[in-house]
């Protein structure tokens, strides 16, 4: 049977399930029984054919309640639990919510929404509910201080790079740092599913070692995050108990001493970046350890991917990719010839692309236009600095400058400070155009990651 002809994510589920389940910090379930057990009180029927705002806090709950209404509801919009609240109505409207799956149902009592079914630990489930259609799966941009918008998939083209890896990575043990509610997250939840793997999922507020710990103990073998997610990881000294087989960064530039970090830290497993976005789908996969990606890759068309520059910006046309953008005054997804633009600007250099940004994430110093990311990646690569944020401050002569703010590894001696900062500065005076090079160099301990694991930027 095809992708396309399964109406449901709980088709996936079977025949063998052995030995396969999902857990956090709290609780380990068999996908066997999720066959047998439902999360929604035996009302799912009555989320048949509805426009369903699944706003579960707690992600093993939410990752069950998905494949029980996948394939009951027309639309299912996935909320993260960090969603600005003054939003959630704007975008209720615009998804036609008429019904809502949620742990804290006196949230809801005094609001609009038709129907409410609460959500909650599995039991045992007395009504057996057929699929009846291909269920829309809506979810929500991130890295915006504005109301995200809402993108929409089908479940065949979330799972189109999952099928085209072909048969499942036998008896792996799937984690991500990614909440499974946005795109990132989601992909490995339904690696899990789709491809014959379990899932370990972190828990609410739970502390990095304590989590990994946790990986650890489960057998996690395979397991994803952004950069940021890497970095505080390399930075908190869990990483040495930790011996995952495949690694994976994704949703930021993964530069090269990231990269380096994670084979150093774990040299057995293969590390390698992905590209891939809530609009675009997933796009390509870079495993040979190097930053950016092979040119060969642009104008190619595998497995329903194809890829062009246009004006710096990487452009997808993917079978993979979100079919529109949903709401009252949503723009139009593609452009004349099907391509997403992502925004993520790249340049060649030589035989290879490198990311050196995003379109939007660009900063103003003196009327000239700078990628932060660009200066990251060259402060990143000195031997003691784990991490970096570049951005603006405000200047009367110039309009603007550059300042760094830098994270050193714990076991630097705080009297190099000044030879350090020395070294950086040299470094991006020779890599860098004299209006990219940072006036402020100052160490920090600490930088702010947002919920969707990304490095918080703001301009001073």
């Amino acid at each position: 049977m095809s992708p396309r002809e399964l109406f449901s994510l709980r088709n996936y589920l079977g025949p063998d399930l052995t030995g396969r389940t999902i857990s956090d910090a709290r609780r380990i379930v068999s996908l066997s029984d999720i066959l047998q057990h439902t999360c929604l009180s035996n009302r799912l029927g009555d989320l048949s054919g509805r426009s369903v705002l699944m706003a579960v806090s707690d992600q093993l709950i939410s990752g069950l309640v998905m494949t029980e209404v996948d394939g009951v509801a027309r639309r299912m919009l996935l909320c993260p639990p960090d969603l600005n609240a003054d939003h959630l109505q704007s975008l209720m409207q615009d998804a036609d919510i008429d019904a809502v799956v949620t742990d804290q149902p006196e949230r809801w009592v005094s609001s609009d929404v038709k129907l409410i079914v609460p959500a909650g630990p599995p039991m045992r489930a007395t009504v057996t509910t057929k699929t009846e259609r291909a269920t829309e799966w809506l979810m929500l941009t991130s890295g915006t201080s504005g109301v995200p918008k809402i993108v929409g998939h089908t479940l065949d083209a979330l799972t189109g790079a999952i099928v085209a890896d072909g048969a499942a990575r036998n008896a792996a043990v799937w984690a991500t740092f990614y909440d499974i509610r946005r795109y990132g997250g989601l992909q490995i939840f339904l690696r899990a599913i789709v491809g014959g793997g379990s899932m370990v999922l972190s828990g609410p507020g739970e502390a990095l070692a304590d989590h990994v710990a946790r990986l650890q103990s489960r057998g996690v073998t395979h397991i994803s995050g952004t950069p940021s997610h890497w970095r505080k990881l390399l930075m908190s000294g869990a990483t040495s108990n930790f011996t995952p087989r495949y690694v994976r960064l994704s949703g930021e530039i993964a530069d090269q001493a990231v990269l380096d970090g994670l084979r150093a830290a774990f040299p057995a497993a293969s590390v390698g970046h992905a590209y891939a976005s809530t609009e675009a789908g997933v796009g390509f996969a870079v495993n040979d350890g190097r930053e950016g990606f092979p040119a060969g890759v642009i104008g190619s068309n595998h497995d329903g991917v194809e890829m062009k520059v246009v004006d710096g910006s990487l452009r997808v046309r993917s079978k993979r990719a979100a079919h529109a953008y949903v709401g009252r005054n949503a723009a139009a997804l593609t452009d004349a010839d099907g391509f997403v633009d992502t925004g993520d600007m790249v340049e060649l250099r030589g035989d290879r692309y490198h990311f050196v940004g995003r379109r939007g994430g660009i900063i103003n110093i003196g009327g000239l236009k700078v990628h932060p990311e660009e200066i990251e990646a060259i402060i990143n690569r000195q031997p003691e600095v784990r991490m970096s944020r570049a951005k603006s401050r405000r200047s009367p002569i110039t309009g603007g400058i550059v300042v760094a703010d830098v994270i050193l590894a714990d076991d630097v001696d705080t009297g190099r400070s000044d030879e350090i900062r020395a070294r950086i500065l040299a470094d991006c005076k020779a890599s860098l155009a004299p209006h990219k090079v940072p006036a402020v160099i100052k160490f920090v301990t600490s930088l702010d990651i947002t919920a969707a694991g990304k490095l918080a930027r703001h301009d001073a």
